[in-house]
């Protein structure tokens, strides 16, 4: 009887001891992989701090800005998270291209306004000097310059990109088709040419030069007929440019309208203030013939479907 008792109890302790050994292992095994779990975490959560945005840089004149810059910008942002954009100083333009049209603070004011636009830096250099691509990798965090597909040369023949070529930093957008700066001042000037010398044959210098299309154009462009754009975006572009936002059901719904020619700071600026008198902006612009026929039998220096470009890249709500 002795001998049985004395059997049970050390199996007894045995079944306690095994059973506490497997709690102990449980225990530690959970806290292996809780601790596992721990540091996965919190390596994921130093990734994602680490993660930053990819900020692009995007420089320009954007004299006489018109769609083409716009959806250059469009463009360029589709390359990064946030778009920085150097607007090149008067004294530059004049030194590489000639005095602009356009002032510096009314440019910023330009290019500010553009919704894919998140930083702009003024006084921006023509061409990228080492110098001043340190200062944009170190400075102002960007990881690529982008410029369009179109040659942009110095006086001097050289690239003005090539040093962020050859850092690898660099990203190319193409470039929009059928509508340049120059192309807008050849219009004007073909304006002031059919009101006041119609008849007069001393143009004729005038008329080559952007009646028959000249190949030293900047932008590129028709060489063929007269400089007039025959640039049409597709609805696919348009839709591209809108916010697809409409109004909402209680929304104040503010009306403005006007032919947008030459789409400038003051535009910008009454857009600004219409919007800030409702929730939602309504733009009506007018058609080419309701122009000419208030305004005289002129040439417009864009059609409708330039201005209506012109004012679809801003930030507010326009239908």
């Amino acid at each position: 009887m002795g001998s049985d008792l004395g059997s049970s109890s050390s199996c007894s302790n045995s079944s306690s001891r095994l059973i506490a050994t497997v709690f102990v292992g449980i225990v530690v095994l959970g806290g292996f992989l809780y601790l596992g779990a721990l540091g996965q975490l919190s390596c994921l959560i130093k990734m994602k701090k680490k993660k930053r945005p990819i900020r692009v840089y995007m420089d320009g004149c954007f004299d006489m800005m018109h769609y083409g810059h716009c959806n250059a910008l469009r463009q360029a942002r589709a390359l990064g998270d946030q778009l920085v954009v150097g607007v090149v100083s008067d004294a530059e333009i004049t030194l590489n291209k000639g005095p602009p049209v356009t002032p510096l603070h009314e440019r910023m004011i330009m290019v500010s306004a553009v919704k894919w636009v998140d930083e702009v830096i003024p006084d921006a250099p023509y061409a990228i000097t080492e110098e001043f691509m340190k200062k944009l990798f170190n400075e102002y965090k960007i990881d690529y310059i982008i410029h369009g597909d179109d040659p942009c040369l110095l006086p001097d023949g050289s690239d003005a990109y090539a040093l962020a070529k050859k850092a690898g930093r660099y990203k190319q957008i193409k470039r929009t088709e059928g509508v340049s700066s120059t192309d807008i001042v050849g219009r004007m000037l073909l304006c002031v040419r059919d009101r006041s010398v119609s008849d007069n044959h001393n143009h004729s210098s005038l008329q080559r030069q952007f009646s028959h299309g000249n190949q030293k154009i900047e932008d590129g462009g028709s060489g063929s007929g007269t400089r007039i754009s025959h640039f049409l975006p597709t609805s696919r572009r348009i839709v591209q440019f809108s916010n697809g936002k409409g109004p909402g059901p209680d929304a104040r719904i503010v009306y403005i309208d006007g032919a947008f020619d030459l789409f400038h700071a003051g535009h910008v600026e009454i857009l600004r203030q219409a919007r800030g008198l409702g929730d939602f902006l309504l733009v009506g612009i007018h058609t080419d013939q309701t122009v000419s026929t208030v305004k005289g039998r002129i040439k417009l220096a864009r059609g409708k479907i330039g201005a209506y470009a012109s004012y679809k890249e801003e930030s507010w709500d326009i239908g």
